[in-house]
């Protein structure tokens, strides 16, 4: 199926912070449910493994309340390997209150940091909002502040992922989500598309592929 952009109602800025909590609920159940902490917890093995660190620190870009790479951090511990997350997104709003993480808020396609700041980039349920020229660039900004790799955690366009998307929708706490769910699936990228588009954007090699229904897990390799 062809890839349909749609503007998403958690992007404008007339959300109440009752609406936007709803929803931030809702992608935490997603997350949670549909393979999206598995999916940030095996790119960060696959570097640790590739690499031999066990200590990384990573920016979270669109982190919203920063559930997965905290919860993916959590899932890593055990293993031996240390995450240490720094929270961006462009809305304070979407930002958490509380905890120890570092929060910034800022643009993707703009990140505030010196080159080599992080070790990882990441991102989840993000790059699908963005055209095919702004994921280019986004990479391009990504690989640029990060020492090793970033990372894609997204959704993967199909009109079976469409169908589900629309199934769910009695189950949804929020009105936005409601309309952003099956939005985000008609405007997401098939992993040969993002592929093209992180290589387009400096990474010298992407691995991975599709995961647990119609995920994407993507490593764009500085």
């Amino acid at each position: 199926m062809k890839r349909r952009p749609t503007p998403e109602l958690f992007d404008s800025d007339s959300c109440t912070a009752e609406e936007i909590l709803a929803t931030l609920r809702d992608l935490e159940s997603f997350n949670r449910r549909l393979g999206g902490i598995a999916t940030t917890r095996e790119l960060i093995r696959t570097v640790a493994a590739r690499t031999g660190k066990t200590n990384l620190s990573m920016l979270e870009v669109a982190a919203g309340n920063g559930f997965v790479p905290s919860a993916a951090a959590d899932r890593l511990r055990p293993a031996g390997i240390m995450v240490r997350t720094t929270l961006l997104d462009r809305a304070r709003t979407h930002l958490p209150a509380n905890g120890a993480s570092p929060k910034v808020v800022a643009e993707a396609l703009k990140l505030p940091f010196a080159d080599f700041s992080f070790d990882l980039v990441s991102s989840s349920l993000f790059l699908h909002h963005l055209s095919p020229e702004e994921v280019v660039q986004f990479a391009r900004e990504s690989l640029r502040v990060s020492r090793t790799a970033l990372l894609v955690n997204d959704l993967i366009r199909h009109w079976l992922h469409v169908g589900l998307a629309y199934a769910g929708v009695p189950l949804y706490r929020s009105r936005l989500t409601r309309h952003d769910a099956p939005a985000s699936v008609k405007q997401a990228y098939t992993a040969g598309e993002m592929r093209e588009l992180l290589l387009k954007g400096g990474a010298s090699k992407v691995t991975g592929g599709a995961r647990y229904l119609f995920r994407m897990g993507l490593v764009a390799w500085k």
